[in-house]
């Protein structure tokens, strides 16, 4: 192995310094490849003299160039001992890096790239681009994927821009496919989008502040919300509970006042009752005796015992009826319109808690478009007078009087909602 390396030495281009790729030999002796020497004089044409990359030799004209058979041979040979020799390259670049195109046993990481040669070289072999006076006028830039930037039409390094398609072209492209187009360099290009990134930068970082102004409007409107969702369901509990309350107490008295009366009642209905029980008793005795005069067939005897015994028979009993002097119904009938009127004064407040404060149940349209469009509705039917306003951008619009309690109302937005406005003086929707 330590052999092959000794010949790959002496069968290197000095300007490449990787094995003779189409070695040809200049006239001074030395050897390089076809592409490196020709790379290295088409430089020097202006000049018209030509030199020996290695010894500085002159030539005039440029030397023609023939193809060394036996240095062909040689390299040849050289590369197969190597694959025999080696198992395999040993890579010590990372997963990220460019790998060096000119290192043959072990991949060196790349640390240069040039894109007139379009390669990448490592420490070591990028050394004759600092040292060789026509290697020196190459392009080198930091190290990158050479392959990205070449044009896979033509295989030439990539760096025109073309605005009127918008990508990327070699040199040869812009006098092929895109010939007469808005060309510029890459570089020029580079500059203008520079300046446009920054504008765009800058407007996106105030379209940031103004979003992250949004968020903290928005959470302060939440928070707002849930303040008052609070302050509304507490202040609906205690509605409720004074309702609960109220109606409980109502209910507590009235169930007295009917029980007493029941009562009172009952107590008649039984002193009657044991009259009548009396009344029966003196009548069924009074049968046993007439079942004892019946037998007797002497006239004086008879006629005694009927005048001692009996007595005049439906008067001493006056008919006795049970009429309740006290009705349940008449109470319901007072405290119904009672309870009703409390009930619609609760049931009101908490529709001023609960959603009326605002004016709409349904707000379809802002405050402005309400107050243009606002038809107020004064009477119903039964002539309750309506709190709120009924409109078209805000509840909804009055289509019908049923001739009842009820005002039915359309929803104009939203043709799946109906709404009634009754006794409550309140429109409610209804999905």
């Amino acid at each position: 192995m330590a052999s092959a390396s000794v010949f790959q030495d002496e069968f290197s281009c000095p300007i490449c310094l990787d094995l003779l790729k189409d070695p040809v030999t200049v006239p001074c002796g030395h050897s390089f490849c076809l592409t490196c020497i020709t790379g290295c004089w088409d430089q020097e044409d202006q000049k018209g003299v030509y030199s020996c990359p290695q010894c500085r030799e002159p030539f005039t004209p440029r030397p023609v160039l023939g193809r060394n058979t036996m240095l062909t041979e040689v390299v040849e040979k050289l590369k197969k001992t190597e694959i025999h020799s080696d198992d395999k390259v040993v890579c010590c670049t990372g997963a990220n890096d460019v790998e060096c195109d000119f290192c043959t046993e072990t991949k060196e990481k790349a640390s240069k790239s040039c894109l007139t040669c379009m390669g990448s070289y490592c420490e070591v072999h990028i050394q004759p681009h600092y040292e060789v006076a026509c290697l020196k006028k190459h392009i080198l830039v930091n190290v990158t994927k050479i392959q990205q930037r070449i044009c896979s039409q033509h295989y030439k390094i990539i760096e025109v821009f073309c605005r009127t398609d918008e990508e990327l072209i070699c040199l040869l492209c812009s006098m092929d496919d895109h010939d007469g187009h808005k060309t510029v360099s890459a570089i020029a290009e580079r500059t203008e989008k520079q300046k446009t990134l920054l504008e765009m930068k800058e407007d996106n970082r105030c379209l940031i502040q103004q979003k992250e102004e949004e968020v903290e409007e928005v959470k302060q409107a939440l928070e707002s919300l849930q303040v008052s969702a609070q302050a509304a369901v507490e202040e609906t509990d205690r509605i409720f509970t004074e309702l609960i309350s109220f109606m409980e107490q109502k209910r507590s008295e009235v169930t007295e006042s009917i029980r007493a009366q029941e009562r009172a009642e009952v107590s008649r209905a039984e002193g009657l009752l044991e009259q009548l029980e009396l009344e029966i008793t003196k009548l069924k005795s009074r049968d046993a005796e007439m079942e004892k005069l019946q037998p007797i067939e002497d006239p004086v005897d008879f006629l005694q015992s009927f005048k001692l015994h009996l007595t005049s028979t439906s008067e001493d009993f006056p008919k006795v009826t049970f009429e309740p002097e006290f009705s349940f119904s008449k109470i319901l009938k007072e405290v119904s319109p009672y309870l009703r009127e409390k009930t619609i004064e609760f049931l009101q407040e908490i529709h001023e808690v609960s959603g009326f404060m605002k004016g709409d149940m349904v707000k379809l349209k802002t405050p402005e478009t309400i107050n243009k469009t606002c038809p107020r509705i004064t009477y119903n039917t039964c002539g309750y007078k309506h709190r709120y306003d009924i409109t078209v951008g805000g509840v909804g619009v009055v289509s019908a009087l049923t001739g009842t309690c009820l005002t039915v109302v359309d929803f104009p937005d939203h043709s799946g909602w109906k709404g009634l406005s009754s006794k409550l003086e309140l429109v409610l929707a209804i999905h």
